[in-house]
């Protein structure tokens, strides 16, 4: 007496005894989680290119801003307002004040 399986002449039954439906399920799996260069990986390495693009970006323009920068301090008078603004310096014969306002950003220490 030998017992039939009630499951064989199902549609589910055939896909999943199927080595080929394995083998590229089996497949699909490696390529998506295992392999070293896997959908997740792909997917990390594209945000860091776009990390790296904007960073680029960015810093093309400083560089733009500092080439503008260069090309007004090699005039003497801008050297001199450069120098006052950024350092506090001035000449023998003057005295500078510093004006604080409530609410400014640079906090004391």
């Amino acid at each position: 007496m030998s017992m039939k399986n009630p499951y064989k002449d199902k549609t589910w039954f055939k896909l999943l005894s199927n080595k080929y439906v394995w083998v590229s399920l089996s497949f699909l799996t490696w390529m998506i989680f295992l392999d070293n260069y896997s959908y997740f990986e792909h997917r990390f390495l594209n945000k860091q290119i776009e990390e790296l693009e904007d960073n680029a970006t960015y810093y093309q323009g400083e560089i733009k801003k500092d080439e503008e920068n260069i090309k007004q301090l090699k005039n003497p008078l801008q050297i001199e307002k450069y120098a006052r603004e950024k350092y506090y310096m001035k000449k023998d014969s003057e005295d500078i004040y510093i004006i604080e306002f409530e609410g400014d950003t640079v906090k004391k220490k």
